[in-house]
């Protein structure tokens, strides 16, 4: 049995790995809304809790919810350009308001949406894996460049941070075993954030005006309002996120060595339905399933859900102690992409390993099915803007490249192989069936 030291150490490298792409899209939201420093603070912190909790349903599984598997969820990026446009079109109240009955909307109908797992075999939840770890790859590079408009993006000082953290987690896992080698990214970070303090790249002033503590206080920007143009739009938004958690709780199953269900999948959805409700109740975000804990879990080979659980309760502790929660920004950007590019590496290894074992890539339509899905997934994410000139309600399905890639893999596959025993479905299953015995 792990000590509580390790197991709080390895909840909080989840932490670390998801911070980030927690705490950036309320400062986009918040930004685009024009909200005050106190209501963005307010933002910021809530969204920590709302993960926390989030998180903590996801992995604690019952009868009704939760899948069990070491999941940590986060606000959706998905959600970030329709709440920015229905604050603008509607207020801020018609946000949660949608966001609330689309949580409902996930609650009621996951049942459902588990029962589409067949939609999901080995060539496409491979596919899907693989495109997640792509599309992941070119924020870790633009990370360990300085961010996006850094004034010093690519200089030499930001290149040694990020290539010296990757240097040293390639060592650690290269030399040292056991507790140490899973806590590479942790430690990585830590020091890589030491060393950019002597730089001067560590600003400490977002620590001294961090409060203490703050409550939680449900409908802190108004009672909700319901606008059917709002609420059509988060129910695309939920039905995306389903799509990309669909890939998570499948990975994370092939990690953990564990065959996922379609009942599995209907506790996943409910959980993060519930989720979702809360973060409308909260005035948080929608949330969905963080694909670079994938990366995390596969890299530490640590696949306990007491980890996670410790990390979800770090998270509502944060969420509680802004100030506590402001140490975590003091990684500088540069550091944070030197482990990230590990991490999202070895999500797009995950989904090659799978389609490897899993997959006969003797047949061209498998080949076809996991080319076109990959490629669509990475040109989406290179060139952003391909897909402007369609309807607003259509670039919510090709805004992201997870999704548009995700979609490609099962659309072709239901073009190739959907239906009783067609000749790609006998011919794999009789490889596979050739390599187990």
């Amino acid at each position: 049995m792990q000590r509580p030291s390790k197991i709080f150490s390895l909840g909080f490298q989840h932490v670390l790995a998801m911070y980030a792409g927690a705490v950036i899209v309320p400062l986009i939201v918040g930004g685009a809304l024009k909200l005050s420093a106190e209501q963005l603070a307010y933002l910021v912190s809530i969204d920590l809790f709302t993960c926390g909790l989030a998180t903590l349903l996801m992995v604690w599984k019952n009868r009704f919810f939760g899948i069990g598997l070491p999941v940590v969820l986060g606000c959706t990026f998905t959600a970030v350009g329709p709440m920015i446009a229905i604050g603008s079109e509607h207020g801020i109240s018609a946000i949660y308001g949608a966001i609330i009955l689309s949580g409902i909307f996930v609650v009621l109908f996951a049942g459902f949406f588990g029962k589409l797992v067949r939609f999901f075999p080995p060539v496409v939840t491979g596919s899907v894996v693989t495109v997640i770890g792509i599309t992941l790859i070119p924020v870790a590079i633009t990370d360990m460049g300085g961010g996006q408009g850094s004034p010093d993006f690519g200089s030499l000082d930001n290149l040694a941070l990020s290539f010296g953290v990757l240097a040293l987690i390639i060592l650690m896992n290269r030399f040292l075993k056991g507790f140490l080698r899973t806590v590479s990214i942790l430690m990585s970070l830590i020091v890589g954030t030491i060393v950019a303090s002597f730089m001067g790249k560590v600003d400490f002033a977002s620590i001294a005006e961090a409060s203490w503590f703050h409550m939680v206080k449900p409908f802190y920007f108004g009672l909700p309002t319901f606008e059917f143009s709002a609420v059509l739009t988060m129910l695309l938004v939920a039905t995306v996120t389903i799509i990309e958690s669909t890939g998570v709780f499948l990975a994370l199953g092939k990690i953990c060595g564990k065959e996922i269900s379609s009942d599995d999948l209907s506790k996943g959805y409910r959980a993060e339905g519930l989720a979702v409700l809360l973060g409308g109740i909260f005035n948080a975000f929608p949330y969905t399933t963080y694909s670079q804990n994938v990366g995390l879990v596969q890299m530490t080979n640590v696949k306990t859900r007491n980890v996670i659980f410790t990390a979800g309760g770090i998270l509502v502790v944060l969420g509680l102690i802004p100030k506590v929660a402001a140490f975590t920004t003091l990684i500088p950007t540069p550091v944070l992409g030197g482990a990230t590019i590990a991490m999202f590496g070895m999500v797009v290894s995950t989904g090659i390993k799978m389609l490897g074992s899993n997959v006969d890539l003797d047949h061209h339509e498998n080949l076809l099915i996991i080319a076109c899905s990959v490629g669509v997934g990475l040109g989406v994410t290179v060139s952003p803007t391909l897909f402007d000139q369609l309807p607003q309600g259509f670039q919510i399905f090709t805004d992201n490249g997870i999704v548009a890639g995700s979609l490609v893999a099962i659309v072709l596959n239901m073009v190739f192989n959907f239906g009783p025993k067609t000749k790609v479905d006998i011919a794999e299953s009789e490889n596979l069936n050739h390599k187990a015995g």
